[in-house]
């Protein structure tokens, strides 16, 4: 039977074959296959999403609701910074800061998320326009979680992860009823689901509850690349995607992508393709993988000042 993460492949597989302004490297992908198979990962986890400390149920809601805002790279060059953090980092940090002092929201509580609640939480000014935009963003996703809460899980964070009955498929399809999580690009007449958000949910469940209990999805392995703006970024920077002139001369002067343009699907569908490679061909040379365990080496590896030190592309959207 076709999974949900079957028909992602296949539809980046196809867009990777269409594909205008992005390509995937052969020579490159498989000089950076042989590094990977050969030198040893670092362990070290720079996200502080898996270093929550606090009872069960809050870390729980805590995975969820940052999961829920996890996305808005393309407004963070305007967020005030933690020091020496990302804009990710800085809102992770933040949240995670909030979770532990305060305890987790109830689903009531995130019906009547305001962005000033939010902006009090993240250490946010309000009165910049984009960072207000951005924070009235991540309130209507709070709202949107509540609502979602009280209709389908009967205001119980746990009936979230219960009701998917240990299946990453179940947790992705029930997330993206929301509007917010609908992460689906049109490429010609390609309906191309790439669901970024809604898969890393699951595996950051599994992460913080160690593959047990609410983090334990028989499926977990199925999942694909968490197509954002940065893994792509480090795919090109190791000279595995390749970026027509143009569209490099684009980033590189820092424009913002249109969100579902051809250029910018591309970027997220090839860079969903070159990792399914990468997985193939780092298992080949003797070191079994999945594209959810290359996802968090790469992400990792994104937050190297070097590859900072180049610009990524930005679109302003709820997917990334």
């Amino acid at each position: 039977m076709t999974t949900l993460f079957d028909e992602i492949r296949v539809n980046c597989a196809e867009v990777t074959r269409r594909a205008r302004f992005v390509s995937i490297d052969d020579e490159g992908l498989d000089r950076f296959a042989e590094a990977l198979a050969s030198e040893p990962w670092p362990e070290e986890d720079l996200d502080p999403l898996h270093h929550f400390k606090g009872d069960a149920e809050t870390m729980l809601a805590f995975t969820l609701l940052l999961d829920a805002i996890n996305f808005g790279s393309g407004w963070f060059p305007t967020l005030r910074k933690r020091e020496g953090m990302s804009g990710y980092r800085t809102i992770a940090s933040a949240s995670k800061d909030y979770f532990e002092g305060n305890g987790h929201p109830s689903a009531e509580d995130l019906r009547r998320t305001t962005s000033a609640d939010m902006a009090s939480m993240l250490g946010q000014d309000v009165r910049h326009p984009e960072v207000a935009e951005l924070m009235e963003l991540f309130a209507r996703a709070w709202r949107d979680f509540g609502i979602w809460l009280g209709d389908r899980h009967q205001n119980c964070y746990a009936n979230v992860v219960e009701s998917a009955e240990h299946s990453a498929e179940q947790l992705v399809r029930s997330l993206v009823e929301m509007p917010l999580y609908q992460d689906v690009a049109l490429y010609d007449e390609l309906a191309v689901p790439l669901y970024k958000r809604a898969q890393i949910t699951a595996a950051d469940l599994y992460l913080a509850f160690a593959g047990e209990g609410w983090g334990a999805f028989k499926d977990l392995d199925s999942l694909t690349l968490f197509a954002d703006n940065l893994v792509p970024h480090v795919l090109r920077c190791r000279g595995v995607l390749r970026y027509d002139p143009g569209l490099l001369a684009r980033i590189e002067a820092r424009d913002s992508l249109d969100v579902g343009s051809q250029e910018e699907v591309e970027i997220r569908a090839v860079a969903v393709e070159a990792v399914e490679r990468l997985v193939r061909a780092v298992s080949e040379r003797g070191r079994e993988t999945s594209a959810r365990a290359l996802d968090g080496l790469l992400w990792n590896a994104g937050q190297d000042p070097k590859i900072k030190a180049n610009p990524r592309h930005r679109g302003r959207c709820s997917f990334y």
